[in-house]
């Protein structure tokens, strides 16, 4: 392990209540990183659509920009860059085109640089009981790359919000060196409640990886209510800091040194093993791409 990987850093999570303005949602997320950096965060991580959340098609195309002329993407850059924090900005709706946009991440480092970008890779296609319905894929573009990145204190995997039901991915990221993923979203009020503290502290365990998931919460004035809960958790699966529904900020202090020591006891990221399903079983084609690699 190298003296980068074995320093402690402030990880902060900002927790949102995104609506359909870029700049008043813009206005919310300046202000929530700058009380994270004054707490001492040195990595902060914002949560799913910072800049919008806007069900109505012709309201969100009408509502968002290019990555070359979104605004909150400069004046996050900026922001980044005045408080000389690495400012992980947890996903922005970005236009590609006239009818369709890209769930897009982006890690800018402490001098405004954008050195990675991860787009949503898993739509959340999906009818609920309570009613509710959403059709992400009809108005995103899914993306095909998984993407890592180094932090000033080791490798980050870069994941948002329904890729957390994909735990292949997340074998994939540790796999190529992740000790730190994030998992920025926007889950909705029933199935965090049933899903969202297992998920993420599952996700940690298995792969011996802190995880960082900030989240919006609260009653959004679309009317659609997520579910808050912003986490951060430890390798062990231990629950570090996390906030309720109201949009705030939570912090916590990371040691790198626990990953090493995670991935000592329960060694599994260097047990696995190639196999085979019999057959009358189809492998997923998805699984193609990341079993040879264990």
């Amino acid at each position: 392990m190298s003296d980068r990987e074995s320093s402690t850093f402030t990880a902060g999570l900002v927790q949102m209540r995104s609506g359909p303005s870029p700049q008043t949602n813009l206005d919310a997320a300046v202000r929530l990183i700058a009380q994270a950096r004054e707490r001492g965060a040195q990595y902060v991580l914002t949560p799913e659509m910072t800049n919008i959340l806007e069900v109505k098609r012709e309201r969100l195309f009408a509502a968002i920009a290019p990555e070359e002329s979104d605004a909150t993407l400069t004046a996050l850059r900026e922001l980044a860059r005045r408080l000389r924090i690495v400012l992980h900005v947890g996903s922005l709706a970005i236009k590609l085109s006239a009818e369709r946009a890209a769930n897009r991440s982006f890690l800018i480092d402490e001098s405004g640089e954008i050195v990675a970008r991860y787009d949503k890779i898993h739509m959340f296609d999906v009818d609920l009981a309570s009613g509710e319905s959403y059709r992400e894929s009809r108005n995103y573009r899914p993306g095909e790359v998984a993407v890592t990145a180094d932090l000033p204190w080791g490798r980050l995997g870069l994941t948002i919000c329904y890729d957390l039901r994909f735990p292949a991915l997340y074998r994939a990221l540790a796999e190529a060196g992740s000790s730190f993923l994030a998992i920025p979203s926007a889950f909705t009020k029933q199935t965090g409640q049933a899903h969202w503290h297992v998920l993420n502290r599952a996700r940690a365990i298995e792969n011996g990886a802190f995880v960082f998931a900030a989240a919006q919460g609260g009653l959004h004035e679309n009317g659609r209510e997520t579910f808050g809960h912003s986490l951060i958790v430890d390798p062990w699966g231990g629950i570090i800091a996390e906030a309720g529904a109201e949009p705030g900020v939570v912090l916590a202090s990371i040691d790198p040194g626990e990953v090493t020591a995670a991935r000592a006891k329960i060694p599994s990221l260097s047990h696995g093993r190639r196999f085979e399903m019999n057959e009358r079983s189809e492998i997923p084609p998805y699984l193609h791409a990341v079993r040879g690699s264990a």
